[in-house]
């Protein structure tokens, strides 16, 4: 960053952090939104903040918002479906508006509708690529968007911060690169960019943003893991109820620290990622690059490089234990 104004300021606590007493992980009295709720990663999110006592506007592109809302009710929860397409700009308002109309507040979003369209880059079609960008990377944004102006406008009200947090759903795909998905990539490294400029652009107003790099075993990933295997408690080491306890901590208010991060969340552990380091820097002679010049500094250095060693983050791999993963 060039100059001190676009330097970050220190996170501004929320005006309501819970008293001494009060259960730091509670989300009694809060309003979550969960997209792509009905049923797998989305489903066991809304589930968990239910548990946590949230009220859930649990969103879906069909009627399966309407079962995991079913579900909630039956275990003494409050919730409400609002069926659409993230895709759609206008779906963050409407998101935000029945949060407001159905629990008077929004306090928590959790975004984490997606699709898949797997493709090699030369056999990628341009709906294969909207269609992932449009949902995952235009979805996030719409409902981040219309969650940023609320919580903006309520912090301007009030005269202080507010409670707010975001989960976003990014993907270790992003620091692969993964080849056979260049659009869903695409996507995710987007998301976690989007996560970095809210985690920035709102923590003036009391707000939180972190994103979550997750595997689990759900009807989009089932051809990517080999048979469940066992854990303590009898728990498969890919459900996504294990990634959906962090998120539920990640929405509470012990999380109040957290902010700007990212962690890659499976089986039995949370990784938290450091920022990318700068590796050599070449500096010109003469104070101006020649293309000469970029050859003599450029060229031995990377001669005989091993070619996995790239900006991808391929060491990330190494941190899966499970025995699930399938290769090829």
């Amino acid at each position: 960053m060039s100059s001190a104004a676009n330097t970050p300021s220190a996170p501004t606590p929320p005006a309501d952090t819970p008293s001494a007493g009060t259960p730091a992980r509670t989300l009694e009295g809060r309003t979550a939104v969960v997209t792509g709720a009905g049923a797998g990663l989305g489903r066991a999110e809304a589930l968990a903040l239910a548990g946590l006592g949230a009220d859930v506007v649990v969103n879906d592109v069909g009627p399966s918002a309407e079962d995991v809302v079913a579900e909630i009710r039956e275990l003494g929860g409050r919730a409400v479906a609002v069926t659409g397409d993230v895709g759609e700009w206008s779906m963050g308002d409407r998101l935000v508006q029945a949060a407001l109309d159905s629990f008077g507040s929004l306090d928590v979003v959790v975004n984490n509708a997606g699709v898949l369209r797997d493709k090699m880059l030369f056999n990628l079609t341009e709906s294969d690529w909207d269609d992932v960008i449009r949902i995952h990377l235009k979805g996030h944004a719409a409902v981040s968007r219309a969650a940023a102006a609320h919580w903006r406008a309520a912090s301007k009200a009030s005269g202080g911060p507010v409670y707010g947090r975001v989960v976003n759903t990014s993907s270790e795909a992003f620091l692969f690169g993964a080849p056979g998905q260049p659009n869903y990539s695409a996507a995710k490294a987007g998301i976690t960019a989007l996560t970095l400029a809210t985690a920035q652009g709102l923590a003036r107003y009391g707000v939180r943003a972190n994103a979550i790099c997750p595997r689990a075993r759900t009807a989009m990933t089932a051809e990517a893991f080999g048979d469940g295997v066992g854990a303590p408690g009898g728990l498969d080491i890919m459900a996504p109820e294990r990634v959906a306890t962090l998120v539920g901590h990640l929405a509470s208010p012990a999380a109040d620290g957290i902010n700007g991060q990212v962690f890659v969340a499976y089986g039995d552990m949370v990784a938290l990622l450091a920022p990318p380091t700068v590796e050599h820097k070449f500096t010109a002679a003469g104070g101006t690059f020649t293309a000469e010049e970029l050859d003599a500094q450029l060229t031995p250095y990377f001669s005989g490089r091993d070619p996995y060693r790239t900006y991808a983050a391929y060491s990330v791999a190494g941190l899966d234990t499970t025995g699930t993963q399938k290769t090829p």
